[in-house]
C-alpha cells in the first residue's frame, strides 16, 4: 500500500505549525514528521526518519520550503 508522508519544520518550539499541519492533513498524509530546528542545521533527525520511511511509489509532502 502506498503511503503519503508529510514533513513540517519550524525553527523554534514557539513558532506555530498549525498552517503546515492543516495543509498536510488536508493533503491526506498518513504520517507527519515534525521538527523544531534551524534551517542552517543540515542534520535533521525527523527529516531523515521521514525519508527513510518512504518506499517506492510513496508520496513525500512538504508544504513550506523556507
Amino acid at each position: 500500500m502506498m503511503k503519503t508522508i508529510g514533513y513540517e519544520r519550524v525553527r523554534t518550539a514557539h513558532q506555530q505549525l498549525d498552517s503546515q499541519l492543516n495543509a498536510l492533513k488536508k493533503y491526506g498524509c498518513h504520517k507527519i514528521y515534525t521538527e523544531f530546528d534551524s534551517g542552517r542545521n543540515i542534520q535533521r533527525k525527523e527529516l531523515s526518519k521521514a525519508l527513510n520511511a518512504l518506499d517506492p511509489g510513496d508520496t513525500f509532502v512538504i508544504c513550506k520550503l523556507d
